[in-house]
């Protein structure tokens, strides 16, 4: 069992250097063979090269949604949580890995419009991630009423889509007025009858 999971995570470590670096033009033979193995050890633990990419998206969202639910703590109200997962995004474009991150990002998109087979299946695994954020904003209290859980649904979308263009600007240093009190302003702005619709 230890065996298996070593590989596992030299497979994913080795795909996410060759993703980020080569795009849609990663080959599973370059990734096996930094891992250290064969194409065969792929098929068994992964199904496929899809496969491997689905649990490389996991593996990297994973890490950054439990960030996200550390810092955003039961006891905050709905303005505070918000406020509190924008500040939460800043942070993590200070990273020294930063550009690393959003190339790897980029790389995944770029063979997720390429490959017609991977992108429903990346779409569902970042959908699946999506939903653990609705579900850490769903019953939190706005003007006394508890946010439903279609409600938190609309505002992680639009939260994710603002958070992440912000982020890719100020990474790519096209958003230097952008410090994180910005982020925060702009979050909470979000939380509007018309973004988060009826109950």
């Amino acid at each position: 069992m230890e065996a298996k999971e070593r590989n596992r995570r030299a497979l994913l470590d080795a795909a996410r250097r060759i993703v980020a670096r080569d795009g849609h033009r990663a080959k599973l033979e370059e990734i096996t063979e930094q891992a250290g193995l064969t194409t065969g050890a792929v098929y068994s633990l992964f199904g496929s090269k899809n496969g491997l990419l689905i649990a490389l998206v996991t593996d990297y969202l994973g890490p950054h949604y439990d960030g996200i639910k550390q810092v955003v703590s039961p006891g905050l109200d709905l303005v505070e949580a918000v406020e509190v997962f924008a500040r939460h995004y800043h942070r993590l474009c200070d990273d020294p890995e930063a550009l690393r991150h959003l190339s790897f990002e980029i790389s995944l998109q770029d063979l997720a419009l390429r490959d017609t087979e991977l992108r429903p299946k990346l779409a569902a695994s970042v959908r699946a991630h999506e939903e653990r954020l609705t579900a850490l904003l769903s019953d939190r209290l706005h003007h006394g009423n508890a946010l439903t859980p279609r409600q938190s649904r609309r505002l992680a979308t639009a939260l994710r889509a603002l958070l992440v263009g912000l982020s890719q600007g100020v990474v790519l240093g096209l958003a230097d007025a952008a410090p994180e009190q910005y982020f925060a302003a702009t979050a909470r702005a979000l939380i509007t009858p018309d973004v988060l619709g009826p109950p």
